[in-house]
């Protein structure tokens, strides 16, 4: 390994984002920090080209709910970051100028003060930049108090914990100063009671919190608190906007001074209780008093035109102009900007982006129903992201000349563990499967030269089921298992095999024109049918499915012009229009399917599936010709197999399981199709086997067993005569955690060593150089994770 030298660098970063309304934040630098899983993940939307998710950011423990930068003082070069999660801790990440391309993040701190998640943190909304270098931000968990913290130089220190009283679980806070000169500071909290307590303290220097205000009206629990001033004066009032579940977004007005504020229009319009049922409005003013001052609130509008809960509202306030524009989110698959009509005052949507056409998705599987869960603005307001129950964030920026907004590129990945990835045959694009029960193909959008980004192309399957595993058939083909009884095997269709052909340069050698037009979901199916593509004109009569029960579902219909672009298909093309046609179903298993392996030649596929007993572990083979099972199945294991594997000439299957043993079987010389028992080691790892990789070596049989005892095994043949072949382990690597998954490099690299990939528990990799005459480890390579 020393005469050359091994570089890696991350190619391509994809996750799908936690669904929770406070899980992301939008920089001044242009960075979209948002959580996934247990990391923070980073992009920034504006990239040319579009590179997506830049780095994760690794640190808490558990499902991260709410992600919030520190706004930047006057010439500060440094970005803070806080974030907080399901492992109850807070974290106080750190950026250095120097790695902004790197995104290098480093935590400074970690609190751990809350005994329940964190769902919320508020940092403080000024007038301009922040001037004094304390910064003060709350958080809000689900042991019902919100907790005030100041950050001073590089230390967190809790201030002041409010206990709710009436309990509730805070779900949105927002704080904020107050009054003409800044001093007085507001607190507002909200949560799983329809109402919104707004918490005062005279002094910023040492902030005591009281309760001062108990705002009613909403009948659900609410979501979203943003503040905002309505002029760039020191004299404008304070709005806050709150979105509740009950599907209405109500703005109230802090005016400072014992006089209520002149009343707006649409405040007192004695008409307004006529829209809605339930109780009308009250105007009933709220007297607060902070500093020696006075001031009010009085409720200021009722935005209404959302037709489901609403998860998020957040103003934009234009510096230059004084304007200010509210985004909101809603599980009505929308999401709207309001702004007051300049001459009545009164709030209307001035936009409406999203799902909203006539052919919205009436199944779960297609559409994206379960709507959209927060939306951020860009720091300039030019532009809206949002994100969707896919896990997937939307990008609209704002066009000018044409006074429109319009989509741009996103970024989109799984949003539960990743089960299974397969490249295709010849390497072109890379298959991943998931328990977010999707299945989702990526490659690399080959836009110049040197503009190679990588993107999710085509998302072939939505299922009812969690995925477990997935191998590729060809190069445009594969064959999935779930957690049922059968595997599906799916055909690519003519309009992604274009799409791919014209973004990606992949050239499929089989004929496109034979190649089904499309596919869809019947409306209570789980097989994806083949379809026609429609012209763009034809209207769909939406089918009753309980008279019709392959009746298709409008809102997966695919228009002839659907896919027929110049770049990565956004979301809502994604979740409609990629679907591949499922062609086949293999039976005969009698429990979920945990494994499978497709043969190198592709005319083999082998499975196994969940199982305790020996006449359930077995492992069965189907043929890809007719589509039959090879029988009889093949025994070895007692529980269930965890991986199979052909060899590189496709002479032997490798399979490993849960019952600690390995399982080598040879083909028959005369009948291609049947393997039989060479040997099996019952003690191959003292714990069970979670993975076996062959090496490329054609004359020698060399392979590579990993388990939960933290240790891999290479094992080989001692001798090629059939007599004495006896399989023996001749290296052990010792890892420091379970060893989860490993590859071999499908080539043989130079010098003669095999490269081996190494993955852990805890998401380190490494990367070994084997010598492929002593099997000895020749030097390592482990990879940081990102």
């Amino acid at each position: 390994m020393d005469n050359y030298q091994l570089e890696v660098a991350v190619e391509y970063l994809s996750a799908g984002a936690n669904r929770h309304t406070a899980v992301a934040d939008w920089n001044d630098d242009g960075i979209v920090a948002f959580g996934a899983d247990s990391q923070i993940a980073l992009w920034r939307p504006h990239d040319s080209p579009p590179r997506g998710v830049t780095s994760l950011i690794s640190g808490h423990k558990d499902v991260v709910k709410a992600v919030r930068f520190l706004p930047k003082l006057e010439g500060e070069s440094k970005t803070y970051l806080l974030s907080g999660a399901d492992d109850q801790c807070l974290k106080v990440w750190e950026f250095s100028d120097e790695s902004a391309d790197s995104d290098g993040a480093s935590c400074i701190q970690t609190a751990h003060e809350h005994t329940a998640p964190i769902n919320c943190i508020a940092t403080l909304h000024e007038r301009g930049s922040p001037g004094s270098a304390t910064r003060i931000f709350a958080t809000g968990a689900a042991d019902a108090t919100i907790k005030v913290w100041i950050l001073e130089g590089h230390e967190v220190r809790l201030l002041q914990t409010i206990k709710t009283a009436p309990k509730f679980f805070p779900l949105s806070i927002a704080l904020s100063t107050f009054g003409r000169d800044g001093e007085a500071l507001v607190l507002a909290v909200a949560g799983t009671r329809d109402i919104v307590q707004i918490f005062v303290a005279s002094s910023r220097a040492s902030p005591d919190f009281q309760l001062q205000a108990t705002l009613s009206g909403h009948e659900g629990w609410i979501r979203s608190l943003d503040f905002a001033w309505e002029g760039n004066g020191p004299d404008s009032d304070l709005i806050l906007a709150s979105a509740s579940q009950d599907k209405y977004i109500r703005l109230w007005r802090f005016h400072q001074g014992k006089e209520l504020p002149a009343a707006t229009t649409n405040g007192v319009d004695p008409s307004i209780g006529a829209y809605f049922p339930g109780r009308s409005p009250s105007n009933k003013a709220h007297r607060l008093k902070a500093a020696e001052q006075d001031f009010s609130i009085t409720f200021e509008a009722l935005l209404l035109g959302h037709d489901d809960w609403i998860y998020s509202a957040k103003w934009y306030s234009d510096t230059s102009t004084g304007k200010l524009q509210l985004l909101s989110t809603s599980a009505d698959n929308t999401l709207a900007i309001w702004e007051a009509d300049p001459s009545s005052g009164i709030w209307v949507t001035t936009v409406r982006l999203g799902e909203i056409s006539r052919e919205k998705g009436a199944t779960t599987a297609t559409g994206s129903t379960g709507g959209f869960w927060t939306g951020l603005w860009s720091p300039d307001g030019t532009s809206v992201t949002c994100l969707g129950r896919t896990g997937s964030w939307r990008l609209w920026n704002y066009n000018r000349e044409q006074d429109q907004w319009i989509p741009h590129i996103g970024i989109s990945g799984h949003t539960r563990a990743v089960t299974g990835i397969a490249w295709t045959k010849n390497g072109d694009y890379l298959l991943s499967t998931s328990l977010d029960q999707t299945t989702r193909l990526h490659a690399s959008w080959n836009k110049g030269a040197s503009q190679k980004t990588w993107h999710e192309m085509a998302r072939p399957q939505i299922h009812g089921y969690d995925l477990n595993c997935i191998d590729s058939l060809g190069n445009s083909k594969f064959v999935s298992g779930a957690d049922e009884k059968l595997m599906r095997v799916f055909d690519e269709p003519k309009a992604v095999a274009k799409l791919l052909s014209r973004l990606c340069d992949i050239g499929n050698e089989e004929n496109v024109e034979t190649m089904p037009d499309a596919a869809n979901m019947p409306v209570l199916g789980l097989s994806n049918k083949a379809i026609e593509a429609v012209d763009d004109d034809l209207e769909v009569q939406p089918a009753n499915p309980e008279t019709d029960r392959d009746a298709l579902d409008p809102g997966s219909t695919v228009r002839k012009s659907a896919l027929e672009i110049d770049h990565p298909p956004f979301e809502d093309s994604l979740s409609r229009h990629t679907l591949w046609p499922e062609i086949e179903k293999l039976y005969g298993h009698g429990y979920e399917i945990s494994c499978l392996a497709v043969s190198h030649d592709g005319t083999l596929i082998a499975s196994a599936c969940k199982a305790s007993s020996i006449n359930h572990a077995v492992i069965r083979l189907f043929e890809t010709e007719k589509w039959t099972e090879v029988k009889p199945p093949l025994t070895a294991h007692s529980l269930t197999a965890t991986r199979l594997r052909f060899s590189p000439d496709d002479r032997y299957l490798l399979s490993v399981g849960r019952d600690r043993q390995w399982a080598v079987f040879e083909r028959d010389s005369d009948n291609k199709h049947i393997y039989k028992l060479l040997q099996s080691n019952p003690k191959g790892h003292s714990r069970m086997i979670l993975d076996a990789a062959w090496a490329p070596s054609i004359d020698s049989l060399v392979f590579a067993t990993a388990g939960r005892d933290k240790q891999v095994k290479i094992w080989r043949r001692a001798s090629s005569n059939p007599a004495d072949s006896g399989i023996a382990c001749a290296v052990t690597i010792s890892e420091s955690h379970p060893v989860t998954a490993l590859d071999f490099l499908a080539r043989n690299a130079e010098n003669g060593t095999y490269l081996l990939a190494v993955g852990t528990e805890i998401g380190k990799i490494s990367i070994y150089s084997i010598d492929a005459t002593s099997l000895n480890v020749s030097s390592t390579l482990n990879l940081r994770p990102e």
